[in-house]
C-alpha cells in the first residue's frame, strides 16, 4: 500500500490565525453578537464553521450558528476582495514537502477550509501539485469525524497502517485516531503540546523537518 501523508492547513502548513480572528470579529460584530476575541476564535480553528459558531456562540440556536456562519464567509470574501494578506507557510513546511515527496510519501490535505479557500491558499504558495487529494470542510463532517481521512486513504490507494495525520489541534489528533491512523502533532500552531498528547498523538513534532523523522518511525 502507498504511504500517505495528510497535513491540515491553517496552524500546521499555514499560520491563517491573524485572518481567522479578523473575519470573525468583523463578523460578529455584523451579526450583533459579542466579539468573542482571539483567544477563543484561534481555539475553534479546524473545526467545520457551523461547529465552531457552537463553540463561539453557545446560546444560540442551531438556526443562528447556521446563519453566522454564512456570514463569516461573506466577511472572509469581502476582506479578500480588499486586500487581505495570503496565510504565510510555517518556516520549513515547503522543503519538509519537498524532501517527503522524494521520499515517495503521497501527500494530503485535510481541513476546516472550504474548497475556495485550501485552493487560493496552495495556489499561492505553489503547492498545489505537492498533493493527491484534498479534503475540505465542504464536503465532510467537521473533525474529528474520520470522514475526510478516510476519503484520503481511498483517493491515494493507502491503508491505515501506512497512513499519519499531522496536525495542530487536539480535533486532528482525534480524528487520526477515529481513523485508526498515526496521529503525530505539531506545536507551532494553536494546541499545545499536552492537548495534542492528550487527544491521541502518537509523537510530537516540534519542528517540521521533525515531521520526516517521526514519519519514518511510526509509519
Amino acid at each position: 500500500m502507498n504511504r500517505l501523508a495528510v497535513f491540515d492547513c491553517d496552524g500546521t502548513l499555514a499560520d491563517g490565525a491573524a485572518n481567522i480572528c479578523q473575519a470573525m470579529d468583523d463578523c460578529f460584530v455584523d451579526a450583533g453578537l459579542p466579539v468573542p476575541g482571539d483567544a477563543a476564535t484561534r481555539r475553534i480553528v479546524g473545526l467545520s464553521l457551523p461547529e465552531a459558531m457552537r463553540v463561539l456562540h453557545p446560546g444560540g440556536a442551531e438556526t443562528d450558528h447556521l446563519s453566522v456562519a454564512e456570514r463569516y464567509k461573506r466577511v472572509f470574501q469581502r476582506l479578500r476582495a480588499q486586500g487581505m494578506a495570503p496565510d504565510p507557510l510555517f518556516a520549513g513546511i515547503a522543503e519538509t514537502l519537498a524532501a517527503l515527496d522524494r521520499a515517495g510519501w503521497l501527500l494530503g490535505v485535510a481541513t476546516g477550509k472550504s474548497d475556495r479557500g485550501l485552493g487560493l491558499c496552495l495556489d499561492h504558495h505553489g503547492l498545489t501539485s505537492r498533493f493527491v487529494t484534498l479534503q475540505t470542510a465542504d464536503r465532510h463532517p467537521s473533525k474529528p469525524h474520520p470522514s475526510m481521512i478516510e476519503t484520503a486513504m481511498a483517493e491515494a490507494g493507502a491503508a491505515p497502517a501506512t497512513t499519519a495525520m499531522i496536525g495542530d489541534t487536539s480535533y486532528d489528533m482525534a480524528m487520526a485516531r477515529a481513523a485508526g491512523v498515526k496521529a503525530i502533532g505539531v506545536t507551532w500552531g494553536y494546541h499545545d503540546r499536552e492537548e495534542l498528547i492528550d487527544a491521541g498523538a502518537h509523537a510530537i513534532a516540534d519542528t517540521p523537518a521533525d515531521i520526516i523523522r517521526l514519519l519514518e518511525e511510526h509509519v
